[in-house]
């Protein structure tokens, strides 16, 4: 009874929308272990005092979210390569030595997701088509290009941010103007929607869709709704379509691990609590 429980939480302003806290109470009551995952509301101003008070009592990690991903890149003591690549960190770890290692798990989590969701996909059979220019699409070309990707086809509404990843990434990235965006679907073999295009409350994605090859693996980040208009239009045509919660649930599986020394599962079991 004297051994200390471990504790992990997610950060972020607003919190309340965070569906992490449900998600890895999930794993933390299927594998029984005495651990406790809590969300945080903490204003810009307090975060760095709350990160380093928090290893004090008894946390081992924690999640960050909006809007602070970028700004824990300041106070982390360690930052990993893809981490500093991206900009952003969405993973917190509090070392025993005291150090605080900051890491990014968003392009993990994609590619698992679409290796569990198309088993088949093959990144180097083709040009993969990215829609959007925002944070997520620089964690998604990175992996991208990790996995093997030569040719990376950007599009965005305000092409000034996708000529910005056009730069830091480089030659293996082709910007393609918005009114242009439906021709880069041609040949593509990986299509991914980073935008929030066709989520509840969000404009619909109007960009054509003929292109698109039945050969293709389409992925939307968006989770709400499960099925966006991109999803239902792919899979008429007979693509493989993966959706975007499972890039949620994948992304968490690192953090878990090294807080509560236990390499969780993504099933069906923890897709539906998450659903439910």
């Amino acid at each position: 009874m004297t051994d200390a429980i471990p504790l992990a939480g997610v950060i972020g302003s607003p919190i309340g929308h965070s569906k992490s806290p449900m998600l890895h109470g999930h794993w933390l009551r299927r594998y029984g272990i005495r651990g406790h995952y809590i969300p945080m509301n903490v204003a810009a101003g307090d975060l760095e005092d709350v990160i380093r008070t928090l290893p004090k009592m008894g946390f081992v990690g924690l999640n960050v979210t909006i809007p602070h991903k970028e700004l824990v890149l300041g106070i982390a003591d360690l930052v990993t390569d893809r981490a500093a690549l991206i900009g952003a960190a969405n993973t917190l770890i509090f070392r025993k030595d005291g150090k605080i290692h900051a890491d990014n798990t968003d392009g993990y989590g994609f590619v698992e997701n679409l290796r569990q969701g198309a088993p088949d996909w093959e990144p180097t059979s083709g040009p993969a088509a990215v829609i959007g220019a925002g944070g997520a699409a620089r964690a998604i070309i990175a992996s991208l290009i990790d996995v093997g990707v030569n040719e990376i086809r950007l599009t965005n509404r305000t092409k000034t941010r996708a000529d910005g990843l056009r730069q830091e990434f480089g030659t293996k990235v082709t910007v393609v103007d918005w009114v242009q965006a439906g021709n880069m679907f041609e040949g593509a073999a990986t299509i991914v929607n980073t935008s929030s295009l066709g989520m509840v409350g969000k404009p619909e994605m109007r960009l054509p869709l003929d292109a698109i090859s039945k050969d293709a693996v389409v992925n939307d980040l968006v989770y709400t709704p499960l099925e966006t208009k991109l999803l239902a239009h792919a899979r008429a045509a007979g693509c493989r379509t993966v959706d975007g919660l499972g890039m949620l649930l994948h992304q968490a599986v690192p953090g878990f691990e090294r807080w509560f020394g236990l390499r969780p599962e993504v099933d069906d079991a923890l897709r539906n609590a998450i659903l439910k």
